[in-house]
């Protein structure tokens, strides 16, 4: 098989990297996110990113590692919470093992909490964020073998049902 063993989407908080690792580590390979590659390569927060370059430059950053990703990386892929709203990016990801992780709002809250550095949720977080997942749950279904909420469970009950899903093998 070429391209990732399992990519995990869903929205800003629900535990795609901690699952992701988790994941990784069970079916021996590694964990990588498209987020942290954006981070390493510019060398800045994408907080920042946001702020001084503009959310479309962020989102050209994006489709550019998710593109490379997706090409070189053979293990467990996270990538970012808007990556799905290129329709490049869900055409590359048609056919994959795309996990879509999903979580309500209340648990939003929660993880995210309403002042973590997150760009697209500095004014009124919960409005926003219903605003953001309106929008991006038909492009995460859309692109989705399969549905897993993270509501009240463990990242290794998260990883449990993947594994199960996708009927991927631990070694």
């Amino acid at each position: 098989m070429t391209g990732p063993a399992v990519i995990l989407i869903g929205p800003m908080g629900v535990g795609k990297t901690t699952v992701g690792e988790l994941l990784a580590e069970r079916l021996g390979t590694g964990c990588r996110d498209t987020d942290q590659d954006i981070v390493d390569a510019v060398g800045k927060p994408i907080s920042e990113i946001f702020l001084d370059d503009g959310e479309q430059h962020f989102r050209e950053l994006e489709r550019a590692a998710v593109r490379t990703a997706l090409a070189e990386h053979s293990g467990v892929l996270a990538l970012g919470g808007g990556a799905v709203l290129a329709r490049e990016t869900r055409e590359a990801l048609a056919g994959s093992p795309v996990i879509f992780l999903e979580m309500g709002i209340t648990e939003a809250v929660k993880r995210v909490g309403l002042d973590a550095p997150r760009p697209l949720l500095m004014m009124n977080p919960r409005k926003q964020w219903r605003e953001l997942m309106e929008e991006r749950r038909p492009l995460y279904t859309e692109v989705a073998r399969a549905v897993v909420s993270t509501e009240h469970r463990t990242p290794g009950e998260v990883a449990d049902e993947i594994l199960d899903v996708l009927e991927l093998k631990q070694p």
